[in-house]
């Protein structure tokens, strides 16, 4: 006899849901010429683990892609699923918790809080969510990316290498399920953006965290499995 029952768990295993889904994203703004069209219809899906790079000219929509992608902002039209659940079925609030929980993000110029010491911007998601008794957790973090010795130094006091650090750590001390990263290693020196590279690799290999990052380098697109080439708002080129 056929067996749909094990038809159904069989395809089910070798299609895992998608970890990001984008379909048919757009996104517009209004200005004073009309209606500027930033995203024209984006597709892709990403599986848990994977490691991709969206790249492309400046202006082409990678950016904002990666926003919506996080939550922070709403497509006009369109939908995007992270582990399965619509960013737009959920409140501001529910948005904001639900970050707070599943995603890291990683930003270009940082956005440390400069009145935190390292360690306490390491704490601030944790301690978002009423979580208590966990300074440990800051310490490993810190310990992982190097800086056990500046956890009460001010962002001020640190240098941009290590401010990125920070952040990274602050993105992974919540275990996130995937980690966005915009221009990571932008405003670094070689060296220093070499560092936080292995890093953001290491930590991605070893946690299982599925990596998403905009970047113009293209060594470091290289390293990610999969490479989304934008132009114009909208995908020129995906590689399976």
């Amino acid at each position: 006899m056929f067996n749909h029952r094990a038809m159904s768990e069989s395809d089910q295993s070798a299609n895992p849901a998608p970890v990001l889904e984008a379909i048919d994203v757009r996104k517009s703004y209004a200005s004073a010429h009309g209606s500027l069209e930033i995203l024209k219809g984006v597709d892709f899906r990403l599986s848990a683990g994977e490691t991709l790079a969206i790249v492309g000219p400046s202006g082409c929509g990678k950016t904002t892609l990666l926003g919506l992608c996080a939550g922070l902002d709403n497509p006009s039209s369109g939908s995007i699923k992270l582990q399965g659940v619509a960013w737009d079925s959920m409140t501001e609030d529910g948005r904001a918790a639900y970050r707070n929980r599943h995603v890291g993000f990683v930003f270009q110029n940082f956005q440390l809080i400069p009145t935190l010491t390292a360690r306490e911007n390491v704490l601030a998601p944790l301690e978002l969510r009423g979580e208590r008794g966990v300074g440990h957790l800051a310490d490993e973090w810190l310990a992982k990316v190097g800086l056990s010795d500046r956890q009460d130094h001010y962002p001020i006091q640190l240098s941009g290498g290590e401010q990125q650090r920070v952040a990274l750590a602050r993105a992974f001390i919540n275990d996130p399920k995937i980690l966005f990263a915009d221009e990571p290693t932008g405003n670094l020196d070689p060296e220093t953006g070499a560092r936080i590279e292995e890093l953001l690799f290491a930590l991605n290999r070893d946690h299982g965290a599925t990596l998403v990052l905009v970047t113009h380098d293209h060594d470091l697109a290289a390293r990610c499995q999969r490479r989304l080439a934008m132009r114009s708002g909208q995908i020129a080129q995906l590689n399976a």
